[in-house]
This record gives C-alpha cells, structure tokens and sequence, in this order.
C-alpha cells in the first residue's frame, strides 16, 4: 500500500483532496524563511490565514459602533456564539442545541463536574485513565475534596496492565463490576494525551450507564481529528479546548457538550451566571434564574468576541472540508507515518499509539528506549516541531489539514539521519 520514497508521497499529495487547504494556514518558518514540518498540532494548531480578517471585522465593528455592535456588527456580539454552534455541533456529532463553546476547558470540566458529579456516601468514586492529563486529575481532586471526600479513596485510576502501554476496555469492565454501585462518575480523557490511545466512547458509556454511573469525556486531543459522535454514543457530557487540532490559537476558548436528555431538568445542580439565562428575560435583570433549555443554560458569562472570531475562522475551514473527509487523511497520513518509522527498523524507537486506525487520532507517539530527551532536540534542530512528553514520548501530529505526505516522508528522513 505504501512505498518509502519522495516519488510516492509526492502523488499522495498530488490526489489529496484536501491539499489546497495548507495554503489556507500559515506554516511556521525557521531562521532562513523556510517551511518547518510542523507536527505539533496536538499542542498548537497552525493560523488560518484568514483569522486576521476575522478579528479586524470585530476590531472595526468596535471602532466604529461601540456598544451598538452588540446588535448592528456585520456579526452581532449578543448572538455570537450561536453562529458556532451549528459548525461545532458538526464536528464533534451533536445537535447544535447540545454543543456551546465558552471558557476554557479546566473551567467546562468543573462546570460539568458540578452538574454531573453528585456524590453521596455510598456512590463517590470517580474513574479516570491512569495517564490522564494533569489539569483533568488536579480537577477531579479538587472536586472530590470539595465534596468532603478523600482522593485516595474516591478516585479509581484505570491503568495499563505491567509491560504494557494501553490501557484494556476488559480491564475498565473488571473495575466497575469490582466498585459497583460505589462508582458515581467515569470521566476519561479521550484520546489520551500520552498515548495518543482512542477509548470506545460507545461502549464506555453504556457501560457506565448500565452501572447507574455518569459518564463524561475529555475530547481536547480527540476533537477536530477524530468523530465521537456524541449525541448518538451518548455520553452524558464532554468537553474540550480549541487551539489544538481546531486552531483557534494559544490559550482560546473551551467547548462544551450537554446530550439533550439533560436540557429541561431544571433540578439538576449547576454554576450559574447571567448568560446562561432564559434569552427572554435576560436582560430583566431581576427575574429568578431560569436557564436555556440548551447546552447555552451552562454559560456564566457573555462571550469573547476577539477569541470567539479565531474560532470562527478555524470552524468555517472545518465546514468547508466535511470531517469525513479531514478523518479519511488523518487515517491515511498516520498509516504512512507507521509504515515509515516501522521501516527504520531501529530497535531504540516504538510506537506505542495503537496500530489500529480505529484507536488514534492524528497522534503518533515514539518511544524512545534508553533514552533523554536529546533524540527530540535534534530533531526540533532539524526543522521538525514535534513535542516531548517525560519521560521518553515523542508525540507527532500530521493534521489533515494543512501537513501532507511528503512533510510525513521529509519527517522520517530527518530522524534517520539523526539516528
């Protein structure tokens, strides 16, 4: 299927359907002005060009109308977060009613928690993957804590059997059949940071549900490159940022879903703030709380128009090109990345992410045995910006949308050199 040479990459690139998009983005360069291969849009997406453009419309609606923007801007302020929701909703497989984007992620995962997390005595015990990130374990501390019960007892750590690097759905089966009725929330980071390992969100959560639990995701280094059709699979909630494969830039906002089963509940315990109020009293300002029946009653406050205008611009790239098709070039340059570094046949590098397209993202993780973090700075020396996880992962990232089978092929000739 695959042929280790510049002539075969080149006509991959050549038939790519989605190769005029690169020109969209801007490509990082190196000291000379020339192209980096820039594998790290598992950390930080590339700009789209037309981001810019975006936010001088905003810039100029300010300028220009001042408080009327909020309703007369060429993108009205009030409702501007409704514009993303349709485009969102796409990517991540919701009803647009179920996904809002607002405040960052750390901060969703804790809005979520409140509502989601309700422990009593007998049911407290939260699940997460061993590897999880570390802003989603310190959060689910600190909300075990504030609950008034103790981490070491309320947080189960589903984790890779010895010599091994995945973890087993097997083994998440044998965990909660051992906890039972103890367990109140399965909250996974999908898919996990580390690893680059996809965990069956379908499954996961009737699993969960079955067991009388909750169940939540964190999509950050799953959404944009994966589809984890959330409304159909189920989930009770997820959440998310978008400066990684959705390249809305550093630091930008978080997303949220909330599945439709949970809109009216009006009972259900939440943070609360002024624009998550019922749209037609909003502005009343002395009427009782009365949320949105929507995934928007979980909003605290009006939205970031400047950051919101990046993720504009990054969401109508998405629209234009369909995730199925972003998800068919993802799956093709990953399985020429494998197939690559397999052909070195070294023995000090592996790929510990699963072989299987199925069960990764865009991500490739190499490990490299007997090793520091040196083989990773040569390779950034060598014009390739990858990332370097403790304690021996280099994580690489070809996103459909802007990398091509020859950055994959130049990649690979670079760390073979190196080695």
């Amino acid at each position: 299927m695959y042929q280790n040479n510049l002539a075969f990459a080149k006509a991959q690139d050549e038939q790519d359907q989605l190769k005029s998009y690169r020109e969209r983005f801007y490509i990082p360069l190196d000291k000379q002005d020339n192209e980096l291969i820039y594998m790290c849009g598992n950390s930080l997406g590339c700009q789209p060009k037309a981001v810019s453009h975006y936010i001088e419309q905003e810039l100029n609606d300010w300028a220009n109308l001042g408080v009327e923007g909020h309703f007369d801007a060429q993108n009205p302020w009030m409702p501007y977060h409704e514009q993303l929701a349709v485009p969102m909703a796409a990517v991540v497989g919701a009803k647009p009613s179920e996904v809002v984007i607002m405040n960052t992620l750390t901060t969703n995962l804790h809005l979520m928690m409140v509502s989601f997390y309700n422990p009593t005595p007998e049911r407290h015990k939260i699940i997460i993957e061993s590897d999880a990130f570390p802003s989603d374990k310190y959060a689910m501390e600190s909300q075990i804590r504030q609950r008034g019960f103790n981490p070491d007892d309320s947080l189960i750590l589903w984790q890779p059997r010895e010599g091994e690097d995945l973890c087993r759905y097997e083994d998440l089966e044998a965990i909660v059949q051992e906890h039972g009725d103890s367990i109140a929330l399965l909250l996974i980071g999908n898919t996990n940071y580390y690893s680059g390992q996809f965990y069956p969100i379908k499954k996961i959560t009737e699993l969960g549900h079955k067991n009388g639990s909750k169940v939540g995701f964190d999509l950050a280094h799953g959404v944009g490159n994966i589809m984890p059709e959330l409304h159909e699979n189920g989930p009770d909630f997820a959440v998310w940022c978008t400066y990684k494969y959705l390249n809305s830039g550093p630091g930008s906002l978080g997303g949220c879903f909330v599945h439709e089963r949970h809109h009216t509940n009006k009972n259900i315990q939440r943070f609360t703030g002024w624009w998550g109020q019922n749209k037609d009293t909003r502005f009343n300002m002395r009427k009782g709380f009365d949320p949105i029946p929507t995934a928007e009653g979980w909003q605290l406050s009006n939205p970031p128009i400047l950051s919101m205008a990046a993720v504009k611009a990054s969401l109508d790239i998405f629209a234009e090109a369909g995730m199925k098709n972003i998800k068919a070039k993802s799956e093709k340059l990953t399985g020429y990345l494998e197939f690559l570094v397999n052909d070195l046949n070294n023995e000090d590098i592996a790929i510990i992410t699963p072989n299987d397209p199925t069960q990764r993202g865009c991500q490739l993780s190499i490990q490299v045995k007997n090793a520091d973090k040196a083989l990773h700075t040569k390779l950034t020396e060598a014009g390739v910006i990858s990332d370097w996880r403790e304690p021996d992962v280099i994580r690489v990232a070809p996103a459909p949308l802007y990398n091509t089978f020859e950055d994959v092929f130049e990649m690979v000739e670079r760390l073979k050199k190196i080695l």
